[in-house]
């Protein structure tokens, strides 16, 4: 057939993203996971039926899924339309999604997140303030989403911090009823538990304050907590110490990430996914940066990569051993088929930025063209 995209034994031998990975007691056919992405079409906080056909599009037999960050509570809530799991309505929502993604083989697990103090009063329950580890507002930014202003929020107190910790185990617990295979605790990208570990964002004098150890305090209770309650096997997080997003940056990236690490391993969790920096000279490149390198080699279970992987980087990353897996967000967004498409080194469709929190439930979500649409299969 005209344009058809033929593979070659030589090309499947040079893609270690393509070869299997044992991720604990899961059987992956291939490295390149569908990272958490954040798309704004769960309305009221449940997950929706278009949601099925959308994860479902991104299965592959013995492929790993993490789902879009899922909120803990009522208070944890920021952006319009995004799931949560803390409602019996939404474990029975999320149900027939994990069932799709378990139906063609793949394995997925629930991010589970707090935004803190990327929020505002319209978001949270009785238009009380948003919760964080301080009490310093945040400037107004034009994120291409809903929130772009935010209420100053409210320091959480010493004693109630365990029940914040709390909701990210009950989270968990509701993952499991759903029927996920794990969770992903979302520590990245200015949330709360970033807003704990960060000292450009945690000023606090008691014992979440203040040293390193201090401000990880509350990241390494609530692993503790998710641990205990559905099983190390079963639990990953995220974390980005290199970003500087949201006024969350950190003086010493790289002893953030190395604590971190060597602590999550008395903890045996499944992996750490660690957010490389995306920008290198102005220019998007993952090829040659590897700020994670020190964590990686620190931390003693399954190291997953993201930000700014191409296939090429990707290869080589797996390749050099800077990681065991690589998550794709908007490329694999775009491309349903995205492990097939490396497979055969065929062409991407674009992304449109423009719909990526659209809350439409086919445009810019379900629509994107598979490669047999295109007649390259």
């Amino acid at each position: 057939m005209e344009g058809k995209v033929v593979k070659t034994q030589q090309q499947q031998q040079q893609q270690p993203l393509l070869t299997p990975y044992k991720l604990g007691k899961f059987n992956l056919s291939h490295r390149v996971v569908l990272a958490p992405l954040t798309r704004q079409r769960s309305y009221n906080n449940v997950p929706q039926p278009h949601a099925i056909l959308y994860y479902s599009q991104r299965t592959s037999k013995g492929g790993f899924l993490i789902s879009e960050a899922t909120g803990v509570s009522d208070t944890a809530q920021g952006y319009k339309d995004t799931p949560g799991i803390w409602t019996k309505e939404q474990v029975e929502a999320w149900k027939p999604i994990v069932d799709a993604v378990h139906a063609k083989g793949g394995i997925i697990f629930c991010q589970i997140w707090h935004v803190g103090r990327l929020s505002n009063t319209d978001f949270q329950p009785n238009g009380q303030a948003p919760i964080s580890s301080t009490d310093k507002a945040l400037t107004p930014i034009s994120m291409g989403v809903e929130v772009a202003q935010f209420s100053p929020p409210r320091r959480l107190t010493t004693d109630e911090i365990p029940q914040i910790v709390n909701d990210f185990r009950v989270a968990a617990r509701n993952a499991m009823e759903a029927g996920f295979d794990g969770v992903e605790i979302h520590g990245a990208h200015a949330y709360l538990i970033d807003q704990f570990l960060k000292d450009q964002v945690n000023d606090r004098t008691d014992q979440y304050g203040g040293s390193l150890e201090n401000r990880c305090r509350f990241a390494l209770e609530i692993v503790e907590a998710v641990v205990n309650e559905i099983g190390a096997d079963r639990v990953g997080i995220r974390l980005s110490p290199y970003s500087h997003f949201m006024e969350s940056g950190e003086s010493n990236p790289e002893a953030l990430g190395i604590y971190m690490a060597e602590a999550l391993n008395k903890y045996g969790i499944l992996y750490c996914h660690m957010v490389e920096l995306r920008i290198v000279n102005g220019e998007e490149d993952a090829s040659g940066c590897h700020s994670h390198q020190p964590m990686r080699n620190a931390f003693k279970g399954t190291f997953i990569a993201a930000g700014g992987y191409s296939r090429d980087n990707g290869n080589k990353a797996v390749a050099e051993n800077h990681a065991d897996l690589i998550a794709y967000g908007r490329w694999f967004l775009a491309n349903p088929d995205l492990p097939r498409r490396f497979e055969l080194n065929a062409p991407l469709n674009k992304y449109d930025r423009n719909t990526f929190y659209t809350s439409d439930p086919v445009i810019g979500y379900t629509d994107y063209p598979f490669l047999e649409d295109n007649g390259n299969a």
